[in-house]
């Protein structure tokens, strides 16, 4: 067995969701079955379907989390290729020319993103017609809705160059959707994430639909935390810090994908406990040497656990430790960072280094999800430095949370410390839309 999940079954997973589209017009619906506007006739209907966009994020080998998590990982050097015959993670694993259009992990995020994408809108267009239960019920789901269609244009912005304008409709007079730059994608998400906090703002979330969305989702502090992150992704620096300043960042504002023996933590159940598809490769966290961990830094036994033989030397820990581990969406020392970033990308060193010092001298007992690196103060007055210092500890703080590629690339680290700068365009796309973008040198 090459997979835990078969390639054959990811296989057949994928090709049933892009046979509905045909590059990026995005049809979704199935031809035998009834329309989208007719789907989503009723409350329960569209408030389903947002629940399904967390389902579609979160779940087994073909959603967001495995893709991002694997990607990530393996293009910067945290994770390495246990089984060669994993074709499709080791192209991640190398890199270079060596990742093909037709990759199954590339096309299968491609895939999902933009269903994601086209989901939401449907369900955005239905919240302003249908006949709710009251004004707080309307404002939850596009707040709630608003969560996933962000991450998902995030998503796309992390890993390709140019992400489509938009989701298209189906029967759309010029049906082939056009290509904003990477930048542009992040603002649009804190667009959509800026609409959805209007929303609440004018009428807040009722018990009526909080009571059908998962419990261990803080949606109005996800808003900001998700607007922080891709403000900070996109350089408005003052909006970032603004949006950072409103997330709660004790236990109250945790938000977290949560998993049960029936619906299991992907990365674990296919990776995690298998050690066939890809492992962590040290306790060096894929950094070079000048930025790797203090020997006493707390968060690397959180992260990556030493096995007892014949185990691997390193493993997988952290947030993918056993089948029920939940996953945060965003976590409170991401927050700070952001917080510290933005203001030395604004050139306050001072502050941004008092960011940061909350970051490293945290204690996991005082951490929501218990990730703390209870080390002694950093010291800098030069802003460069501060720079370097942040970079460390977001890779170090958000390790295999799928933010490292924009990292990298962001902080203008040396390529050699990355396997490509961005993911060619799937053949899916390629074919049937003639505005898909060349893809990148590398």
């Amino acid at each position: 067995m090459k997979r835990y999940i078969s390639s054959i079954t990811y296989s057949w997973l994928i090709a049933a969701l892009l046979a509905a589209t045909i590059g990026c017009k995005k049809d979704y619906q199935d031809p035998s079955g009834p329309s989208a506007e007719e789907a989503y006739s009723t409350v329960n209907a569209v408030t389903n379907a947002a629940v399904g966009l967390q389902n579609w994020y979160s779940r087994d080998r073909v959603g967001l989390l495995y893709t991002t998590v694997t990607s990530g990982s393996l293009l910067t050097g945290e994770t390495f290729v246990t089984n060669r015959g994993n074709t499709d993670e080791a192209q991640l694993g190398t890199g270079g020319s060596t990742l093909l259009n037709n990759n199954i992990i590339v096309t299968g995020m491609w895939a999902v993103t933009n269903k994601i994408n086209y989901e939401a809108d449907s369900i955005l267009r239905r919240s302003q017609t249908l006949a709710f239960p009251d004004k707080g019920y309307a404002s939850g789901l596009v707040a709630y809705t608003s969560i996933f269609k962000a991450l998902a244009i995030g998503v796309q912005a992390n890993f390709w160059e140019k992400v489509p304008s938009t989701s298209g409709k189906p029967n759309d007079a010029a049906p082939n959707v056009t290509f904003i730059s990477g930048k542009d994608g992040y603002k649009k998400a804190v667009a959509v994430l800026d609409n959805a906090i209007n929303a609440v703002n004018a009428a807040p979330i009722s018990d009526a639909f909080l009571r059908n969305i998962p419990k261990s989702i803080n949606v109005v502090n996800t808003l900001y935390a998700l607007k922080a992150r891709y403000a900070l992704y996109a350089g408005d620096y003052t909006i970032a810090l603004e949006a950072a300043g409103k997330v709660d960042l004790t236990a109250n504002g945790r938000s977290s994908l949560q998993y049960n023996p029936q619906v299991m933590n992907p990365i674990f159940t296919l990776v995690t406990s298998t050690n066939n598809i890809y492992q962590v490769v040290d306790s060096a966290m894929g950094l070079p040497v000048a930025l790797q961990p203090d020997l006493t830094d707390k968060r690397v036994p959180f992260y990556i656990s030493r096995p007892v033989p014949p185990g691997p030397r390193f493993s997988i820990n952290g947030f993918f430790s056993t089948n029920v581990d939940s996953v945060p969406i965003f976590l409170p020392g991401e927050i700070l960072l952001i917080q510290a970033e933005c203001h030395a990308r604004q050139h306050n060193v001072e502050e941004g280094l008092k960011a940061l010092n909350r970051v490293v001298t945290k204690k996991p007992a005082d951490d929501p999800f218990r990730v703390g690196a209870d080390l002694p103060k950093v010291n800098t007055a030069d802003e460069a430095t501060l720079l370097t210092l942040i970079y460390k500890h977001r890779r170090i703080e958000l390790f295999m949370g799928g933010q490292e590629l924009e990292d990298s690339r962001r902080f203008g680290r040396p390529v050699t410390e990355r396997k490509r700068n961005y993911f060619p365009y799937p053949f899916v796309e390629r074919n049937d839309n003639p505005n898909t973008p060349d893809d990148p040198a590398f």
